[in-house]
């Protein structure tokens, strides 16, 4: 891991256009580093201030450290249990939550709109890092008069201490699904998303119901903090590994040191469409031993044949240094639109042949060593 000298250092928070950074950092009661605390110097809410200290420094602490300093998280309990939770809140008995927070991560130039939505369960809705959330959005389901509408799953975007690091919270990263006419251009508010609009339009103070948690199969395997997990997300597929990441490299977890290698990939649009761009920067810059961070840019990078570049075509980039560490027990993961996974298999293939392996056969073995995880949608 990347070290600092063993002196005196100041903790320099970012402040920036994107809310996911401040909220990597601040939140409404005092916070620790190492057991020192320091009280709050910025509202969520002061956006007025946020926009004059955009892209300066806050220096908010000095601290005795000799490593990159981690924040201390709580409570302790939420890593005693062994088997992650399940389906604590059912469809017919939601969870009542509020809405903490609602912040576009987007710029204007970006295809669509992304939010980061805080949710506050109180403590009482625990998960585990790579898991999902149900939201039943309000309303009666116009295929069933009478009755609620379904419930729509979105992985959780933070880990299981929350963006305030106090197990009270819950984050999920959202995009407004908008249904544009393809004759007239206009936009069809009947045909809209119901749960991401209803999410992305919420204020703070709104209630939500929520079910879950639910999901085993992107869970993250601790067993070996020298592992080496591959990230491949597509847009919001971001989620899960937002949480990984902060897990690895932002929380003081006493029972979790990962010193083993993250390596991210993420596909979007554009450099506007970028999710939680400053944060995984961050994690560049202090663990660059640990940490690897791909972007691939559709509308502005070209892959080498010239076309649009796509996340196959990173991963083909690096396909042989990829192939030699799931060879050597590397965990790989996908979230994100289940149309990207056929690229991807596609280009697996090919590698896997000019290598003189069988494709099927080495994705069977990957499946049951469990290396292998999936989450499309």
């Amino acid at each position: 891991m990347a070290q600092l000298a063993a002196s005196q250092v100041a903790v320099s928070v970012p402040v920036g256009s994107d809310l996911s950074t401040r909220r990597s950092v601040l939140k409404t009661n005092n916070l620790n580093f190492h057991g020192k605390s320091w009280a709050p110097f910025l509202s969520l809410e002061s956006k007025t201030t946020n926009a004059r200290l955009r892209n300066k420094q806050i220096i908010c602490q000095s601290v005795q450290q000799a490593s990159v300093p981690k924040v201390v998280v709580s409570p302790s309990s939420l890593e005693d249990a062994k088997e992650p939770p399940l389906n604590t809140y059912k469809p017919k008995e939601p969870y009542t939550a509020t809405i903490v927070s609602v912040e576009s991560l987007v710029g204007p130039k970006a295809p669509g709109e992304t939010c980061h939505i805080v949710i506050d369960h109180g403590g009482n809705v625990p998960y585990w890092e790579g898991q999902s959330y149900g939201v039943i959005p309000p309303g009666e389901n116009p295929k069933k008069p009478g009755a609620p509408h379904n419930v729509r799953l979105y992985s959780i975007a933070s880990s299981r201490y929350g963006d305030f690091f106090d197990g009270k919270t819950a984050s999920l990263c959202v995009r407004r699904a908008v249904y544009y006419d393809p004759e007239t251009g206009k936009e069809n508010p009947s045909k809209n998303g119901v749960c991401s609009n209803f999410l992305c339009n919420s204020k703070p103070g709104d209630k939500i119901r929520v079910t879950g948690p639910s999901g085993k199969i992107m869970l993250l395997p601790e067993d070996n903090p020298n592992a080496t997990h591959i990230m491949i997300a597509t847009g919001t597929g971001i989620a899960p590994f937002r949480g990984y990441l902060r897990r690895m490299f932002m929380e003081s977890v006493p029972t979790f040191k990962f010193n083993g290698l993250a390596w991210l990939f993420l596909g979007v649009a554009n450099s506007d469409s970028l999710l939680y761009d400053d944060e995984f920067t961050k994690y560049l810059k202090d663990y660059p031993d640990n940490f690897r961070f791909d972007r691939a840019l559709s509308r502005e990078q070209k892959n080498k044949s010239g076309g649009k570049m796509y996340v196959q075509d990173k991963i083909e980039e690096y396909s042989d240094e990829i192939c030699k560490l799931l060879d050597d027990g590397a965990h790989i993961y996908f979230c994100g639109l289940k149309g990207m996974m056929p690229g991807i298999q596609e280009t697996f293939k090919r590698v896997a042949e000019q290598r003189g392996e069988s494709w099927e056969q080495k994705l069977s073995q990957l499946k049951k060593n469990k290396q292998w995880h999936v989450e499309a949608y």
